[in-house]
């Protein structure tokens, strides 16, 4: 269970060895919502490729250990409490969008904008993915339950508009 208290510590022991990080998934959708709406197994984050090893170093330092690693794609770090924090890394384009490499070796683009949006966890800033590349992010694999209901939730407090599968 990742608390928002964790999620702080993460940031900031990343922020503090010079790692830009971007909340994801559940923890980005509920900072962009600006308080939490529900339980988090894991924290998502959005790295840049060429900080990945200092980001390993700084998830060390707070005992976490891999137990996914391919560093051009991902690697996922748990703890003994079994707080997990899943990395996503991203080379940056000449536009500023950054290009995560898939498992079938074909490449994601998040649009440049996407890297813009400021969140809130317990009422501080943070750095996230914005509501429109949240959504965008979320059309790519089939979603349960709590994806629909995390779509809504970022529609109704965002204003971004939903497509299939999510809405209309």
């Amino acid at each position: 269970m990742m608390l928002a208290r964790d999620v702080l510590e993460v940031v900031d022991r990343l922020s503090a060895t010079g790692v830009r990080a971007w909340l994801d998934g559940g923890w980005g959708v509920d900072a962009l919502i600006g308080r939490q709406t529900r339980d988090h197994d894991d924290l998502d984050l959005v790295i840049p490729l060429p900080e990945a090893g200092t980001a390993r170093r700084a998830l060390t330092a707070l005992g976490f250990e891999f137990t996914e690693d391919e560093a051009t794609l991902c690697f996922v770090a748990r703890d003994a409490d079994d707080r997990r924090v899943d990395v996503h890394t991203v080379v940056f384009d000449e536009e500023g969008g950054g290009l995560q490499r898939q498992e079938d070796g074909t490449s994601w683009r998040y649009p440049p904008e996407g890297f813009s949006g400021i969140g809130r966890v317990e009422n501080r800033a943070v750095a996230c993915l914005t509501a429109e590349v949240q959504v965008l992010c979320h059309l790519n694999y089939e979603p349960d339950t709590t994806d629909r209901r995390d779509m809504r939730l970022l529609a109704e407090s965002c204003g971004v508009t939903l497509s299939a599968p999510y809405g209309s």
